[in-house]
C-alpha cells in the first residue's frame, strides 16, 4: 500500500511539472503575439502553423547554444543559482491542492509564503555570484523590492485567513460556494493584484530587469541554459500567481472548466499590464509599497478582523 502511495505521489508530481512547464511554454508564445497586436505588428508566425512550435525552438536553441562563464566569478554559486531559482518556482506548485492522492496538506498557504521569501535569495545570489557591477545593481533593486512588497502580500493574506480561519487552500473553495471573495475583499483583490506583479518583478515593477538601464539586471551575465532556467522560473510565477489570485478570489474549483478559463485570463492581464504601462519611477514604487499599500492593507485587516469577532459573538 506504501508503495502505491509514493507512485501515485510520483506520477502526479511529475505531470504537474509537465503541465505546468508545457503552460510556460506556450505562455511565452501568448505574450508575444498579444505585445505584437497591441504594437500593431505580427507576433511569432514563421515556425509551423501560426508560429505554435516557436516556444520549443527557442528553448532548443537557448539549451543547445554555448555556454559563456564570466572569469571573476563565483563559478559554482554562479552556476547553481539559477536550477535553485527554478526549483523554488516549480517546488511552489506542491500546495495546490490536487484530488489524486498528492501533496493536499493543510498548510498551504504557510508552504506558499515560505517558498515565496525563498526566491529572493537566489536572485541575490545570482547578481552577486556574476562579480558584475550591473548584475549587483540590478539584484540589490530586485531584493528591497521584493522584500517591500512580500510584507503587504502577507498582512493582504492575513485579511483572507482571518475569515476562513485556516490556512489550507481547500477551504477556500468551501468558503465560495455561495459569494466569490472578489465581491468581499475587491479593494483588496487590487491590492493583491499589483503586489503580485511586483512580486513576479513584471511590468511596470520590472527593475530588476530594467533593460533600457540596467542590460537586463541581475541575469545579465548568464547565457545559453541558465538564462532559460530564469525565464522558466519568472514565467512559472506568474502562472502560480494566477492559480493563487484563482483560488482566492472566485473559488478554485477543479470541477469547473471556468477555474482554467480564469487562470488563462489572469496570465493574459500580466501580458497586457506590459503591453500598456510604462516602467515606474524606483522611488514612486517604493512609496506605492510602504506609503500605501502597507497602511490599506493593515486597515483592512483590522475591519475583517472585527467583522470575524462580530459574527463570532452573534453565533454565539
Amino acid at each position: 500500500m506504501w508503495y502505491f502511495d509514493f507512485f501515485l505521489i510520483f506520477y502526479s508530481g511529475l505531470f504537474l511539472l509537465i503541465c505546468v512547464l508545457v503552460g510556460v511554454a506556450f505562455l511565452t508564445l501568448m505574450e508575444r503575439k498579444v505585445l505584437g497586436y497591441i504594437q500593431l505588428r505580427k507576433g511569432p508566425n514563421k515556425v509551423g502553423y501560426l508560429g505554435m512550435p516557436q516556444p520549443f525552438s527557442d528553448a532548443i536553441k537557448l539549451f543547445t547554444k554555448e555556454s559563456i562563464y564570466p572569469l571573476m566569478s563565483n563559478f559554482v554559486i554562479y552556476y547553481f543559482s539559477p536550477i535553485f531559482n527554478l526549483f523554488i518556482a516549480l517546488l511552489i506548485w506542491g500546495c495546490i491542492p490536487i484530488f489524486s492522492g498528492y501533496m493536499n496538506f493543510n498548510l498551504g498557504i504557510l508552504f506558499f509564503l515560505c517558498c515565496a521569501s525563498m526566491g529572493v535569495y537566489s536572485v541575490m545570489l545570482a547578481g552577486w555570484s556574476s562579480n558584475s557591477n550591473y548584475s549587483m545593481l540590478g539584484s540589490l533593486r530586485s531584493i528591497a523590492q521584493t522584500i517591500s512588497y512580500e510584507v503587504s502580500l502577507a498582512i493582504t493574506l492575513l485579511s483572507f485567513l482571518v475569515l476562513v480561519s485556516s490556512v489550507s487552500l481547500l477551504d477556500f473553495k468551501v468558503y465560495q460556494t455561495m459569494v466569490w471573495f472578489l465581491v468581499l475583499y475587491f479593494p483588496l483583490s487590487m491590492v493583491w493584484f499589483v503586489s503580485s506583479l511586483a512580486e513576479t518583478n513584471r511590468t511596470p515593477f520590472d527593475f530588476a530587469e530594467g533593460e533600457s538601464e540596467l542590460v537586463s539586471g541581475f541575469n545579465v551575465e548568464y547565457s545559453s541554459g541558465g538564462f532559460a532556467l530564469i525565464f522558466l522560473a519568472e514565467y512559472s510565477s506568474i502562472l502560480f500567481m494566477s492559480m493563487m489570485c484563482c483560488f482566492l478570489f472566485v473559488g478554485g474549483d477543479y470541477s469547473d472548466f471556468f477555474l482554467f478559463m480564469m487562470v488563462g485570463l489572469l496570465a493574459f492581464l500580466w501580458v497586457w499590464v506590459r503591453g500598456t504601462l510604462p516602467r515606474f519611477r524606483y522611488d514612486k514604487l517604493m512609496y506605492l509599497a510602504w506609503k500605501s499599500y502597507l497602511p490599506v492593507s493593515l486597515n483592512f485587516l483590522m475591519f475583517y478582523f472585527g467583522v470575524k469577532i462580530l459574527s463570532f459573538s452573534i453565533s454565539i
